[in-house]
């Protein structure tokens, strides 16, 4: 008898060589590198070439593949004025799923290959660069920018977005593009795949991501996770805001549980040592006590379950401490998620080029006759 699997649950749909996961044991891996060591010891760049190409660059290789995203830094005049004339209280996640559907629109019949895929990405790299940060800039009332290149990228979106950028910041902004940038298939690079695997164009396939990405079960964990720590107000109030709102049932804990572990998220340890590290002011002081006291809380609850705090539980409070807004969450994610889909996406078209089309079990009424 035919079986569904609610939300795809346990379905393969491809071959990858890019991320591991083993969810019982708390591993995740980028072509067989641990995800923390390569936060800690390694860059954006480096990372993405590795993502996408299959290796580690070589100096030269680095600095050309850091030259051309900087070349594609500029956007055109009419992704601007796409820019000025959204509504001021736009979505910032639904600003950029926009610019990459008008971006999509000068993509004709773009031909999949390794060649082409390979001029192709750095473009993609700079341009969402740029959106991402003339986003934040034209929700802050600020006017837009071509973005001067600097050292990383992690520098160049920072500079681009503050005008100004420290060290403690630049790496903990790179780090987080690295934790984020892939995580084997979720929603969005499911999306994604889908798109992709009809031959349209990158583009067109990112957008599918991004729509995707929007949704609370998916990309707004990390905004959902920081609200929930300014409710709360402080660590002596989380114990009764806790039995009020989870134990009771009337609330979902957020930043907490994950469809693929059952343990802590690795990512988690360097999203922590981040919040640890850029913690200055009284207020984020108290937030991050207010989140130590809650994983603490939550686990004490729920571990014995394998329900455990995930990445998303610490990133709004390095995103935050870095200088963004909570409604910029979700967007820095989806910049972080860039080269991971791309990855994907050439990896499934370039070496396993199949139409996704799953099927549907029929359960209506049988033939009927209209009278």
């Amino acid at each position: 008898m035919e079986e569904i699997s609610p939300g795809l649950e346990n379905v393969y749909i491809k071959y990858t060589e890019l991320t591991y996961i083993d969810g019982n044991k708390g591993i995740m891996r980028y072509r067989g590198y641990d995800i923390n060591e390569l936060a800690e010891k390694s860059s954006f760049e480096a990372v993405s070439y590795l993502m996408l190409f299959g290796r580690f660059p070589d100096s030269k290789e680095l600095m050309e593949f850091r030259d051309r995203i900087n070349s594609n830094l500029v956007l055109a005049d009419y992704l601007k004025n796409i820019l000025l004339a959204m509504p001021e209280k736009s979505d910032a996640l639904g600003m950029l799923q926009t610019l990459l559907s008008a971006k999509a629109s000068e993509e004709l019949n773009y031909k999949y290959s390794k060649e082409n895929d390979r001029d192709k990405i750095p473009e993609i790299l700079g341009q969402v660069l740029s959106m991402v940060a003339n986003i934040y800039r034209i929700k802050e009332g600020d006017s837009i920018i071509d973005p001067d290149p600097y050292e990383t990228y992690s520098e160049t979106f920072l500079r681009a977005c503050f005008g100004k950028a420290d060290k403690n910041r630049i790496k903990a902004m790179d780090s987080a593009l690295i934790l984020y940038m892939d995580h084997e298939i979720p929603a969005s690079t499911t999306a994604a795949l889908v798109t992709a695997s009809t031959l349209s164009d990158m583009y067109s396939a990112l957008a599918s991501a991004v729509t995707a990405l929007r949704g609370p079960l998916h990309g707004g964990a990390a905004e959902g996770a920081y609200r929930q720590f300014l409710e709360i107000g402080s660590p002596e109030k989380v114990d009764k805001w806790f039995n009020d709102n989870i134990i009771n049932g009337k609330r979902r804990l957020v930043g907490f549980g994950h469809r693929v572990y059952r343990t802590y998220d690795p990512r988690l340890k360097t999203f922590k040592k981040y919040a640890d590290m850029l913690a200055a002011t009284n207020e984020e002081k108290n937030i991050l006590a207010t989140a130590k006291k809650l994983e603490e809380t939550g686990v004490k609850a729920f571990g014995s379950r394998g329900i455990y705090t995930n990445t998303d539980f610490y990133s709004g409070i390095v995103f935050k401490a870095i200088g963004f807004p909570v409604d910029m969450f979700t967007t820095l994610f989806g910049l972080s998620r860039v080269s991971g889909i791309l990855a994907h996406i050439t990896e499934y078209v370039e070496t396993q080029e199949r139409l996704i089309r799953p099927r549907a079990i029929y359960r209506g009424p049988g033939e009927r006759k209209l009278e």
